[in-house]
């Protein structure tokens, strides 16, 4: 199955590139996978027809019970063949229904197939959180199938429903789940439904949780509206994912839960009645429809209904039935979209109302048709009969057995069954009849190619061929069926085309009776639908609720998000002042046992970092402030240098540096001076938050250290980073390996710093903005002797410094020798992958600093993205790499040989991951440099031309006038300054 899953993923991926295939001939290489995953369903028959289960199990996290289940039995055989087998048809369907410059059909096809695997992964999977990941998975890629007309107002907000209404659910699920676990000690959702659960408050809540992620993804009352508002997506999407495969998902789901939980109290009475309801909601709904696709729409909702409460009924003749009625509902609704789709393209229309003889016109298409639309309504000699005849059977079963509600599911399917064949009549009568009162539409398109009927024609031949050997498909069904507690275990209920003129019999003939009486009584029975006003309705119940949440979100946001960082900070430090509090006054002093060291060395450095933080705050001037506060970085870094950490001082010292760099960077387009605002806190409010956080965060140390009953997991490091890691420094061995995953989050997080920053700047391009510019390399003076800097002679003059360039030039490759040195030296002694970047990060800037933004891109000729983007792209090979040979992600691998004439020679594949630090904290040094420095200069360049230009031009207007350069409005130049601004932005 990991296999196979897998194939699903890199095909999927791939169908972007093979969209250049002539003829849509991607999908054909869509339609083979899905087919072969089918072929193989079909090799493992034998082992599921013999009543045994296919198991495959690989270790994914140990430790936390982690793993990648799979179980294929019976009811995960038939799901997973309904997914495989009709993904191939309509994938087929899918070649020829889209035209070849159909926008973003290479997306389209990535995402379906995509689809088809983790549905197959879906009803598969038998580790809850694994399934819980495919289920998540299918609202997702559901949500993109939908929105795939993305220009289309009804698509995204159809779209962005079902992912909403799913995902709600989901996670209620994972909540009941998670329940399930605990309580039955097992993450296997067979373990589960077998541990025989006691019927406690515990259990039932968890079980009506689970329900609900039912509910959603089978639009099941009242979460129904998603599935029609889902008809914005192409046909094929409707046909697969909204009637054959994804709503599938609640009813597998309940199928699978049934035999341990049909017991349990609430369980199978919510399923009857929430089915009943939907079966009757939907078909209400299905008469009142003009749209062919919101016919078929509201009647999967009906039919939706009609399955959970056979499937939730809970005996064992109901549990074969509902299977039954999966496999038919999969094959006749799948069928009836497809044809939908064919008639769109032969009459450019689905509306009923503008539809007329296209039956005449199509007979194979109105035959195939009218066989899939009778085994809806329950018709021989279709599947459809077979399986209605049977579900039927099990409520006459239960009646007998004096079971109320077989009564209740009897009459309600009943009703919902006359609905059936009344918008059965209304489907086929509105699209294929002959209208007095409707003109006749030339097909836009044409007749039904052979590609387009070969899906929906072969799903109509199997539901006939299907009834004719209900023998074989009973046996199979059977295995899970007889899972089920039996009423009659004497004599079970069986699948057959004819059971003689039983009771169930003559309800089916007493349906087709009425609903074929209440389609010829449709105009009445349409203006008695009119009359009765809609006291609820879920959409609307459900915008309503949407419209809530934007207005409280709005008032919220305008009340908390002013605009103030000030106000932002106090907020924050205020609410950490409170919890402290809440903390430190709960604590037993008496019991911590802390040995203060105080030395006189780092009571001088808190001394003066309390100097500088007081001066900071007193300060006037912005560039003051930051030095001061630099100060209080840098007393921190020799507070590590004291303290024994030399990894912690250097990167501290580093940060500082880089950190004071680009304040500079930015504080030359600020103010000097702060400004004082009057919306500011006042002085006194200030000061109170600064020391309520300073004791505040003091007492948290104090207690945190003294408050330990275990020796700290740290301990274990040296010997960890030693053994697993093969390195001496466990600080940096720590992060490229122990605590691998933190440091990635930590890259990325920069990473999105990085690209925030070079949007927010950036007017242009990203990267070296001036390529038609380029100095020679090595340029010379006029006297032929060589330069410092590569573009220092293009400095202003005022602005030039002879020392800075000399000293630049002398340092800068030693820095750059330096952070590789500290690159490849800190797995066994201080330094690292960061501490290594942030070196050579600092030689780039002096560069700048000395030769301007020409300088840097002379130094620096590579665009930042690519650097960032192989950074991650090694970090990630040390993730995925290590998997590939059957170990956990980070694994460490090492080479430490005496290499004759070279000597002791140590090679750590986690270098690899340093490496990719080391490119990353460079690409992001060289965007702010670029955004905060290059990019800000050519900006004030223009200003500064453009205010030159523009005064230039008053100058010579007033003086063709006559006047005076200062008749002008000052006003009028700004204004003018403004606009030559914003067109040389654009």
């Amino acid at each position: 199955m990991v296999v196979l899953l897998a194939i699903f993923g890199i095909v999927s991926c791939a169908m972007p590139a093979l969209r250049r295939l002539p003829g849509n001939g991607f999908f054909f290489i869509a339609a083979a996978v899905s087919a072969a995953a089918a072929g193989w369903l079909i090799a493992i028959a034998p082992t599921i027809f013999s009543g045994e289960i296919y198991l495959e199990s690989f270790s994914w996290v140990p430790q936390l019970g982690l793993a990648l289940d799979f179980r294929i039995d019976a009811l995960s055989w038939v799901l997973a063949m309904i997914v495989t087998v009709i993904g191939a048809l309509v994938l087929l369907y899918c070649a020829r229904y889209f035209s070849p410059d159909e926008p973003s059909i290479g997306r389209f096809g990535a995402v379906l197939l995509a689809f088809a695997g983790v549905m197959l992964g879906l009803v598969t999977a038998d580790n809850i959180y694994l399934m819980f990941v495919f289920w998540e998975a299918t609202s997702v890629l559901s949500y993109l199938l939908i929105g795939h007309y993305t220009g289309r107002r009804p698509a995204r907000g159809a779209a962005m429903q079902a992912l909403l209404v799913t995902t709600f659910g989901g996670l209620t699920m994972l909540v009941g789940l998670v329940m399930l676990h605990i309580e039955a000690n097992s993450p296997l959702l067979s373990e589960i439904v077998t541990a025989g659960l006691e019927p406690s408050g515990y259990t039932i809540t968890a079980a009506l949780l689970v329900l609900v992620g039912a509910a959603t993804k089978s639009a099941l009352v009242p979460f129904h509206f998603w599935l029609p508002g889902a008809m914005a997506a192409p046909t094929p999407v409707s046909a697969y994912l909204h009637a054959a495969s994804m709503v599938k998902a609640g009813i597998y789901l309940v199928l699978r839960l049934i035999p341990g939980f049909a017991d349990l109290p609430g369980f199978r009475e919510t399923l009857i009645v929430v089915g009943v309801v939907t079966m009757l909601v939907g078909g209400w709904r299905s008469l009142r429809q003009h749209d062919l696709k919101l016919i078929l729409a509201f009647g999967t909702v009906s039919q939706l209904g009609f399955m959970i409460v056979i499937a939730g009924f809970g005996t064992r003749d109901a549990a074969l039935a509902a299977l039954a009625m999966v496999i038919s509902h999969a094959m006749f609704k799948a069928a009836l979209f497809l044809v939908v789709g064919t008639i769109d393209h032969c009459a450019g229309t689905r509306d009923i109302r503008k539809l007329t003889g296209l039956g005449k016109r199509a007979p194979l298409l109105a035959i195939t048709a009218i066989l899939a639309a009778a085994s809806m309504a329950g018709l021989p000699p279709l599947w459809g009969w077979v399986a209605k005849e049977s579900a039927l059977g099990s409520f006459f079963q239960a009646m007998a057995t004096g079971d109320a509600w077989g009564w209740v599911a009897l009459f309600g399917t009943a009703l919902g069954s006359v609905l059936t064949v009344a918008y059965t009549w209304r489907f086929l009568h509105g699209a294929f009849a002959t209208k007095r009162d409707v003109e006749v539409e030339e097909p836009t398109i044409g007749k039904p190619s052979p590609l387009e009927m070969t899906a929906p024609v072969l799903l109509v031949f199997a539901s006939v061929l299907m009834s004719f050997f209900a023998k074989p498909v009973d046996a199979l069904i059977s295995h899970f069926a007889d899972t089920v507690p039996s009423l009659d275990p004497v004599h079970p209920g069986y699948l057959a085309l004819w059971h003689g003129f039983e009771p169930a019999f003559w309800v089916s003939v007493g349906a087709l009776v009425l609903g074929t009486l209440l389609f010829v009584v449709r105009r009445p029975v349409a203006v008695m639908q009119d009359a009765v006003p809609a006291w609820f309705e879920a959409a609307k119940g459900y915008w309503a609720t949407m419209r809530a949440v934007d207005i409280i979100a709005a008032r919220v946001t305008a009340m908390t998000q002013r605009g103030s960082l000030p106000f932002y900070l106090s907020t924050i430090l205020i609410v950490t002042i409170v919890v402290l509090a809440i903390g430190a006054i709960g604590t037993d002093y008496q019991a911590l046992d802390v040995e203060p060291r105080i030395t006189w060395t780092g009571v001088a450095i808190v001394g003066l970092m309390a100097l500088a933080a007081i001066g900071s705050s007193k300060s006037s001037k912005r560039f003051q402030g930051v030095v001061l506060v630099g100060v209080t970085g840098y007393g921190m870094a020799a507070i590590f240098a004291l303290s024994g950490a030399p990894d912690l001082a250097t990167t501290q010292a580093l940060i500082e540096t880089i950190s004071l760099v680009v304040f500079v960077l930015v504080l030359r387009r600020l103010p000097a001076h702060h400004a004082d605002l009057e919306t500011n806190l006042p002085s006194w409010l200030r000061w109170l938050i600064g020391w309520g956080i300073g004791i505040g965060i003091g007492l948290a140390v104090y207690i945190s250290m003294g408050a330990r009953v275990a020796p700290s997991d740290g301990l274990a490091f040296p010997e960890l980073a030693y053994k697993g890691g093969h390195g001496e420094n466990f600080v940096n061995v720590t992060l490229v390996d122990i605590r691998g995953w933190d440091t990635m989050g930590e890259l990325l997080v920069l990473v999105a710093a990085a690209t925030g920053v070079a949007s927010l700047v950036y007017l242009r391009t990203r990267g070296s903005t001036r390529e038609h510019e380029r100095v020679a390399k090595a340029p010379v003076r006029e006297d032929g002797r060589r330069v410092w800097l590569l573009a220092g002679h293009q400095v202003d003059a005022d602005h030039r410094s002879i020392v800075v360039e000399v000293v630049v030039r002398l340092l800068f490759h030693a820095l750059f020798i330096t952070s590789l040195f500290l690159l490849f030296s800190g797995h066994n002694d201080p330094g690292g992958g960061f501490a290594g970047g942030v070196v050579a990060g600092l030689a780039l800037a002096a560069r700048y600093i000395a030769g301007g933004r020409r300088e840097l891109d002379e130094a620096v000729r590579i665009d930042a993205g690519r650097l960032l983007g192989v950074g991650i792209v090694l970090v990630g090979l040390t993730v995925l790499v290590p998997m590939f040979f059957g170990q956990a992600p980070f694994t460490s691998s090492w080479i430490d040989e005496m290499i004759p004439g070279v000597g002791h020679f140590v090679f750590v594949t986690s270098t690899v991951f340093d490496i990719g630090v080391y490119l990353v904290v460079i690409g992001l040094v060289i965007d702010i440099l670029r955004s905060l420095g290059s990019e800000l200069d050519d900006q004030a360049e223009e200003e500064d031309l453009l205010e030159t230009n523009v005064g230039a031009m008053v100058l010579d207007e007033a003086e063709v006038k006559g006047g005076s350069p200062t008749e002008r409005p000052v006003t009028r130049r700004i204004q003018v300054i403004d606009q030559q601004r914003k067109r040389g932005r654009k």
